[in-house]
C-alpha cells in the first residue's frame, strides 16, 4: 500500500477551499479504529487545507469533539467500545448541528438506515475513494452553512483556468472537456505550477492509496492532457526526463 503525497503549506497557497465563517480552516474529526485508514483520510483532508483530528474509539471521539468543536465528523459505525450511533447521540447532545458522514460496511444496509435515522447526514461504504469522502464532506458543510467557499476557487496558470467548484476548464477562453481523472491530474499540476512532480507523487495523489497499476498510467494520462490542453497552443506541460512533469505558463 503506497502513501499519499501531501503538498507543503507553501504549495497550498492560493487554492480554492472551504473556510469557516471567520476565515479559519474547516475542522474535521475522523473516527475509525483502523489507524491506517484514519491517517489516510486525515492526510486527504489536510490536503484540502482543513484542520483534522483523529480518534480510534468512541469515548475518545466524544472527548475530542468537545474540545476540538469540529465542523463535520467522519464516523465509523463499528467501534471497539461504544458504537458510532452512540457517539453521534453524544456529540449532537452538545452540538446538534454538526454534520456527520458515516462509514459503513459495503453490505450493511441496516447500519446505513440506522445511522441516517439517528441523525447522520450521509454515508459512504467501505471500500471508498478518498476523493468521494472529500466531496461528500464539502457538500455537507456547504448545506449546513458551517463553511463558505473562498473566492479564489479559480486556479489560473498563464492562459489556462480551472474552476474547482464548477469543474470548468478553459484555455485562452476556449472550453476544454476533461474526464474526472484528467481533471484531477490537471488540478494537481495547477495547484503546483512550475514544480516538478514525480510519477510516484502523481500516482499517490490522483489514483489514491489503493491504486495497483504501474507508473506508465501517468504517461498515458499526461499524453491525454497534452492533446486537450496544448493542442493548437504553445506547450504548457513539460517532461523532465528522469524527474517527472511540470506545468508552466506558455512562453
Amino acid at each position: 500500500m503506497s502513501t499519499m503525497n501531501v503538498p507543503s503549506a507553501t504549495s497550498e497557497a492560493g487554492r480554492g477551499q472551504l473556510r469557516r465563517p471567520d476565515g479559519s480552516p474547516v475542522r474535521v474529526l475522523v473516527v475509525d479504529d483502523e489507524a491506517t485508514l484514519t491517517e489516510l483520510l486525515s492526510m486527504a483532508l489536510r490536503y484540502e487545507g482543513w484542520e483534522v483530528r483523529g480518534a480510534g474509539d468512541g469515548l475518545t471521539a466524544v472527548k475530542v469533539a468537545r474540545e476540538f468543536r469540529p465542523d463535520a465528523v467522519v464516523l465509523d459505525i463499528m467501534l471497539p467500545d461504544i458504537d458510532g450511533l452512540e457517539v453521534l447521540r453524544r456529540i449532537h447532545g452538545e452540538a446538534p448541528d454538526v454534520p456527520v458522514l458515516f462509514l459503513t460496511a459495503k453490505d450493511a444496509v441496516e447500519d446505513r438506515i440506522a445511522g441516517l435515522t439517528a441523525g447522520g447526514d450521509d454515508y459512504v461504504s467501505k471500500p471508498f475513494s478518498l476523493e468521494e469522502v472529500v466531496a461528500r464532506l464539502r457538500a455537507l458543510m456547504r448545506r449546513s452553512g458551517r463553511s463558505s467557499v473562498r473566492s479564489d476557487a479559480l486556479l489560473v496558470v498563464g492562459d489556462l483556468t480551472l474552476d474547482e467548484d464548477s469543474r470548468e476548464v478553459h484555455r485562452a477562453g476556449e472550453a476544454i472537456t476533461l474526464t474526472a481523472t484528467e481533471f484531477e491530474l490537471l488540478r494537481y499540476m495547477m495547484r503546483n505550477p512550475r514544480r516538478v512532480l514525480s510519477k510516484a507523487q502523481i500516482l499517490d495523489r490522483v489514483w489514491n492509496y489503493d491504486f495497483g497499476g504501474q507508473s506508465n498510467v501517468v504517461e498515458l494520462y499526461i499524453s491525454y492532457l497534452r492533446k486537450k490542453i496544448d493542442a493548437g497552443h504553445p506547450p504548457m506541460i513539460h517532461t523532465l526526463r528522469g524527474a517527472g512533469y511540470a506545468l508552466r505558463p506558455a512562453e
